[in-house]
């Protein structure tokens, strides 16, 4: 066996300056139907050890990861077409999927996916089952697993149908802060000087949350949402002028766990405030304008006033068009060979 598959992962709670991190990931363990964590930063942010941190602390332990360059059969696994013509059974090759169950199901650069794979990874998150399908024979089974995309906006963004379809997202960014910065690289020293030591010290503190954990997935089926919770739920979705109504089922989903986590007795508008902002990160758009409102852009239009006139300038005559301007007195020259008629008499 090598030793990077001895390895054990970076302890879960020895995570430095990873707060809303680290809540999004226990949210979505506590409740999978959450739909996966989205998490959007610059390289070196402690992604993808987070990730497998999280996966320690579950049963199975499972981190499986997905290639850039797999197939949609190596996603979903494949049938045996022959054995099932032949022998009249389904033989089932398992893909990346099943292997996952019970784990973390962990995509580098999600953005750089194509969208028909990340369509069946999301579908298959959100609703915990994987069905493969070949020439009308298929095969169902659980798919329960948190799912991790990560991605840097530097290389692309994903196009907002996908976007919306991860329940929660987190978005990271170079920590400045320079006793926080050697926090981070005192823990990461000491835990590549020693992992197992680095480990077992902080053994009870990971049993201890994977407990939490574990209770909270139980606790799920015992806490239901008040009207009051609902609303505040509408209402920060609406504030954020999110599209669809996705974002209030995961807020009140990602709210639940909350409350699972806590060991409270109920869910509260309180939980909603605090699981807000990773639901709303990737939904939130400008608030539509009132169809009676005057573009914000545009300046209203001046009012029209009568134009002033000059005292000097005779009054216009009511039939005449409007802005012309009245005739001025021009004096007469006499022009060699013309000969000047006098004036009429009236």
């Amino acid at each position: 066996m090598s030793v990077a598959a001895t390895r054990p992962a970076f302890p879960f709670t020895a995570l430095v300056g990873q707060a809303p991190l680290q809540r999004a990931l226990l949210l979505a363990a506590i409740d999978p139907a959450i739909g996966g964590v989205l998490v959007s930063g610059p390289r070196g942010t402690a992604k993808s050890t987070a990730a497998r941190s999280l996966a320690a602390l579950l049963p199975q332990g499972a981190f499986v990861t997905l290639p850039l360059g797999a197939s949609e059969d190596k996603l979903i696994g494949t049938l045996d077409l022959e054995a099932a013509l032949r022998e009249s059974t389904v033989r089932f090759a398992p893909g990346l999927l099943a292997r996952a169950h019970g784990g973390v199901l962990y995509v580098d650069e999600v953005n750089l996916l194509p969208d028909a794979l990340v369509d069946v990874l999301l579908d298959a998150a959100a609703s915990g089952v994987n069905t493969v399908e070949r020439d009308g024979v298929s095969h169902t089974h659980d798919a329960h697993f948190v799912l991790v995309g990560t991605m840097n906006p530097e290389e692309g963004e994903l196009r907002p149908q996908l976007l919306d379809r991860f329940g929660l997202m987190v978005e990271l960014g170079t920590p400045y802060d320079a006793a926080q910065r050697q926090r981070i690289v005192k823990a990461r020293l000491a835990f590549d000087a020693d992992p197992q030591a680095f480990c077992a010290a902080r053994e009870s503190e990971q049993r201890a949350l994977g407990a939490r954990i574990a209770a909270a997935r139980v606790a799920l089926a015992t806490l239901d949402w008040s009207d009051a919770v609902h609303e505040r739920a509408v209402q920060r979705c609406i504030e954020a002028a999110v599209d669809g109504l996705r974002a209030d089922l995961v807020m009140l989903r990602a709210a639940r766990a909350l409350a699972a986590f806590e060991g409270a007795e109920s869910v509260s508008p309180d939980h909603v405030d605090q699981v807000a902002d990773c639901v709303l990160a990737h939904r939130r758009r400008a608030m539509p304008q009132r169809p009676d409102a005057p573009p914000a852009s545009e300046p209203p239009p001046p009012s029209v006033s009568a134009p002033k006139r000059d005292a000097t300038h005779t009054e216009a005559t009511s039939d005449s068009d409007w802005g012309e301007m009245p005739p001025e007195p021009v004096a007469a020259k006499a022009v060699k060979g013309v000969i000047a008629l006098p004036a009429k008499k009236r």
